[in-house]
């Protein structure tokens, strides 16, 4: 995320511009991309007492929260999108940011304006300096305060990290959404996937209903239980949708075509479309498009205005309704470019099957990973028949690529080391032919130094 964290400013809270602010956030308040779990607030006394010096702003708009291990950033754009389009004013809260702190804040997809954050953090400098809260617990309050006083229809609130002790968990949402459970974030959320449910299952709330993307065995019985004790409807996508890759799939290479058919038969068509086209091509996203149709689906019966034209309309245009960047994205043409945000095991587990279904002579890899990652359990599932380019994005948390390209030695993994991402990519594309592929990815951090 490459903003200016070390610029000067003056800590009095009277900052006259944008920048300064920017260099206060960054270098003044714990950020987890900066120091990982350090960063953590375990607990959501900071946020409780923010929106309460803010007038409880979070109370002031209707939500959906979503969370999950993979996928949950994806389905937030899809349904902000989708109501979007069905003529909601809506507001869209997700993190971390790949280009411009201000993507994390939008509503109908515009980023909240620089003046509005340099009047937030001038108007709230000394409540701030005294609460001494995380960064992201500064940028929930600033989202919440942006949706309020703009009186958005609902807003799509995307969880931070795991769910029960974070920041976004002070809304009362009309639903929440968890894409699915995949192992990420072990050394904070537990390092079994029952236990990682755990936390993403503190999202769900007293009678709201849940809607569950994918039903994983290893993982069900927990979101059943705590839906059970919370009296709350829970809904899984996988069970009321079969969603497919069309077999009419290569006449539309911008956009991926999706089948759709509805499992239970004996209760009439919610929609009736049996394809669409997703702008956001990753093979990944018919996992999370169960969720968000079963969302839609609950979202009408609470008697919100979606007609199947909004969301097909809506789903066609995703990236240019919400600013989604990273799942995916095709960077450039001979060589063909594509980078992707997965960054654990089973991100990186999606990301290669769109690889191998990818036409291509030879595979470049450029990789960088962060110290505190499992890297040995993503190395292991990387290709041996490509040319690595092992790079290290800017921020303290990366781990060196000297390091990364010795651990890769033990896999079978063979190429050079770069100290910044772009001159790993430099190198790919010069050793590359025009029929090849670059991927660019491994960590969230290196896809943000490229898009």
């Amino acid at each position: 995320m490459p903003e200016n964290t070390t610029g000067n400013f003056r800590p009095q809270g009277d900052f006259d511009s944008y920048s300064d602010v920017i260099s206060y956030l960054y270098s003044r308040l714990p950020m987890f991309s900066r120091l990982g779990a350090d960063a953590i607030k375990a607990d959501l006394i900071n946020t409780e007492k923010f929106c309460t010096h803010l007038s409880e702003p979070q109370n002031k708009f209707k939500s959906v929260h979503i969370g999950g291990t993979n996928g949950k950033g994806s389905s937030s754009h899809m349904l902000a999108a989708i109501l979007q389009t069905a003529g909601y004013k809506t507001g869209l809260y997700t993190s971390p940011h790949l280009k411009d702190f201000r993507e994390r804040i939008r509503i109908n997809g515009k980023m909240i304006s620089e003046q509005e954050v340099l009047e937030f953090v001038n108007e709230n400098y000394e409540f701030i300096e005294n609460l001494e809260p995380s960064f992201f617990e500064v940028t929930v309050a600033m989202a919440f305060h942006h949706f309020a006083v703009n009186e958005v229809d609902i807003a799509i609130i995307e969880v931070g990290l795991g769910g029960r002790l974070d920041s976004t968990n002070v809304i009362h949402p009309e639903l929440s959404l968890i894409s699915n459970i995949a192992f990420d974030h072990m050394n904070i959320l537990g390092n079994t996937l029952p236990l990682i449910a755990g936390e993403k299952a503190g999202i769900i709330k007293k009678g709201v209903p849940v809607i569950i993307s994918q039903k994983q065995d290893e993982v069900a019985d927990v979101f059943i239980k705590k839906a059970a004790e919370q009296q709350s409807k829970i809904i899984f996508g996988s069970e009321e949708w079969l969603i497919k890759k069309s077999s009419s799939q290569q006449n539309l290479p911008e956009f991926l075509k999706v089948d759709i058919s509805q499992k239970n038969n004996t209760i009439p068509a919610c929609f009736s479309f049996e394809s669409i086209e997703l702008d956001l091509t990753g093979t990944y996203q018919l996992k999370n498009l169960g969720g968000v149709l079963s969302a839609v689906k609950q979202l009408r019966e609470f008697d919100y205005q979606i007609s199947d034209q909004n969301i097909f309309e809506a789903l066609r245009q995703v990236k240019a309704l919400t600013g989604l960047m990273g799942r995916w994205q095709i960077l450039q043409e001979a060589p063909l470019i594509i980078c992707d945000t997965g960054h654990n095991e089973d991100g990186i587990r999606e990301v290669l099957k769109n690889i191998e279904q990818s036409s291509f002579d030879r595979l470049h890899m450029v990789i960088g990973m962060l110290r505190d990652k499992d890297s040995s359990g993503i190395l292991k599932m990387l290709p041996e028949n490509a040319t690595y380019y092992f790079c290290q994005p800017d921020l303290p948390r990366a781990k060196p690529a000297i390091e990364l390209s010795e651990e890769a030695k033990a896999y079978n993994l063979h190429g050079e080391y770069y100290t910044s991402v772009c001159d790993a990519l430099d190198a790919a594309k010069k050793c590359a032919g025009k029929n090849d592929l670059i991927f660019v990815g491994g960590s969230t951090f290196v896809v943000a130094e490229v898009v």
